[in-house]
């Protein structure tokens, strides 16, 4: 995987089913891939949360208008065995804040860099794209959590490692990361403080080929992989191959989390919080999140603008 595009990973979608080595048929076997999607969770619609975001104005009457970047990135969102029917957690979340508030879903494609001005624009009412909650972007748009920003500690299913929860934890292991990523930041950060806590420094290995990666793992030539949690535990739920023994806020030392986002002062932030801790309530939330394999970014209760990670140089 290139440089750049690992370390936009979570922000482009810019990992595919292919980039991860896996064919279409393999994931269709495990996870539902199919435009009807049959199984996709529904609610009833919430009459407190309706009645809260009355006087919010939405962009269709009737419909919940949603912006989504639709480049592909399972288990979070990409196109189904038809190429054109978009599906994901991302997708199946905004379906259920939708029935909540007893209106229509609609998605509307929205390239990355685009979603700021398509949000602040009217384009849609909601962004719901995998957007890290960030101080500078809550001067322009209000948060609503709904998922931990993590990043994954994977090493191979047979591994004698059984859990990274701190920097000691991997002394003296041999590491795949992202070059120029957070990942990385973190990873050569704990590596700094066991050196000079007297422990063994680690070994960082970088490939652009997450075939390659893998081989480098299962052969042993590396003991873990620590990149973004989602598509690891994506690919793990595919092949079975890896384990997840540890899981680190993409903002360490920072808590990062994920949110709706909503136009700064518009009044649906609340409700919509609202709607995400009812669904935690009712296991719906915990649901959605185990059919994408991505139960350890559960959080425990949403939050309407939380303190986000800082500005650079802050």
């Amino acid at each position: 995987m290139a440089l750049l595009k690992t370390a936009k990973l979570l922000m482009t979608g810019a990992v595919t089913i292919a980039a991860l080595g896996i064919g279409a048929a393999q994931a269709g076997g495990k996870f539902d891939l199919s435009p009807e999607q049959p199984n996709r969770l529904r609610v009833e619609k919430n009459e407190k949360r309706i009645a809260e975001a009355k006087d919010f104005k939405f962009v269709q009457d009737g419909v919940f208008t949603v912006g989504l970047s639709t480049s592909g990135n399972l288990p979070l969102h990409d196109y189904a065995s038809d190429s054109k029917t978009v599906i994901g957690y991302d997708v199946d979340l905004a379906q259920v804040i939708a029935d909540s508030l007893g209106r229509k879903l609609e998605l509307v494609s929205v390239a990355w860099a685009d979603w700021p001005l398509g949000l602040t624009s009217g384009k849609f009412d909601a962004v719901i794209s995998n957007v890290t909650v960030t101080e500078e972007r809550k001067e322009k748009f209000d948060f609503s959590t709904y998922r931990k920003d993590e990043l994954g500690v994977y090493v191979k299913t047979d591994s004698p490692i059984t859990s990274v929860k701190e920097p000691k934890d991997i002394a003296g292991l041999k590491i795949i990361t992202d070059a120029g990523t957070n990942q990385e930041k973190i990873l050569l950060e704990w590596d700094r403080q066991n050196v000079a806590a007297g422990l063994k420094p680690i070994e960082v290995q970088y490939y652009d080929d997450d075939a390659v990666k893998d081989l480098a793992v299962q052969s042993g030539r590396a003991d873990a992989v620590f990149s973004v949690n989602a598509t690891q535990a994506y690919a793990s739920g595919l092949n079975g191959k890896t384990k997840l023994v540890g899981t680190v806020s993409g903002g360490w030392p920072i808590t990062a989390e994920i949110a709706v986002t909503t136009r700064k002062g518009s009044g649906l932030a609340a409700p919509l919080t609202g709607v995400i801790n009812d669904l935690i309530a009712s296991g719906a939330y915990r649901k959605i999140l185990d059919t994408w394999n991505l139960g350890p970014e559960a959080i425990d209760e949403a939050k309407t603008n939380p303190p986000g990670l800082p500005k650079i140089g802050s």
